[in-house]
């Protein structure tokens, strides 16, 4: 079965993985661009001159083998976006993400489909029957949990996430919304590793603990 995963979801210090007000103008609110420097500046996303060392690795893993994306509706638009039947997302008219892409929200729309091979699927339901729809439209292929915080940690809580990649960032933001909020004991349901980089953020890797119930592979 294909796999569900998060990749470079940059957190404060103090667990948060966006700032607030959220605004058309301030996607992060008031953590504004700081939470993903380290990102920026890699060869995976400056391009020639970026970067090339273990913060380049990471952050480009985020693609491999995705067939899938999911999202919550902060994601997606600032508040209010739900009123504005001509928003089609942040990223214009070709989005990265090159997949079906599933949108949670309370309110619905009809499918949009974007330049690029991205078709939005906008869906209210619960964690397990959005993967479901998105696994079908994976064709096999691994589904990615873009955030934001709420939808990551509604599906950690729920145990459908195999692997997860958080970067601690040294900021303290005081307000926002954490991930780590109701997710108590988590390092006995995954193997977890940190990796710090020069860039001052660490790395860390939380992988699924094979349970006593699943037939081992191997």
């Amino acid at each position: 079965m294909s796999e569900v995963r998060i990749h470079n979801l940059s957190i404060s210090l103090d667990g948060f993985a966006t700032g607030e007000p959220q605004t058309l103008e301030a996607p992060f609110g008031h953590a504004g661009e700081r939470l993903h420097g380290w990102m920026f500046a890699t060869r995976s996303w400056h391009g020639a001159g970026g970067s090339e060392g273990a913060d380049h690795a990471f952050a480009a893993r985020n693609d491999h083998g995705i067939g899938a994306e999911i999202m919550g509706a902060n994601k997606f638009g600032p508040p209010g976006w739900q009123d504005d039947p001509d928003w089609k997302g942040w990223w214009g008219p070709n989005p990265p993400f090159h997949t079906p892409t599933f949108v949670l929200t309370h309110r619905p729309r009809p499918s949009v489909e974007m330049e690029g091979g991205t078709t939005y699927h906008f869906l209210d339901a619960t964690p397990s029957e959005v993967l479901g729809q998105a696994r079908a439209a994976a064709n096999g292929r691994d589904v990615r949990i873009g955030g934001g915080a709420t939808v990551v940690r509604d599906f950690v809580a729920a145990g459908l996430v195999d692997h997860m990649h958080l970067v601690q960032v040294p900021i303290v933001l005081g307000r926002g919304v954490r991930v780590w909020d109701g997710l108590e004991a988590l390092e006995e349901r995954y193997d977890i590793e940190a990796t710090s980089t020069p860039s001052g953020v660490t790395h860390l890797t939380f992988t699924a603990k094979q349970r006593s119930d699943q037939p081992d592979e191997g």
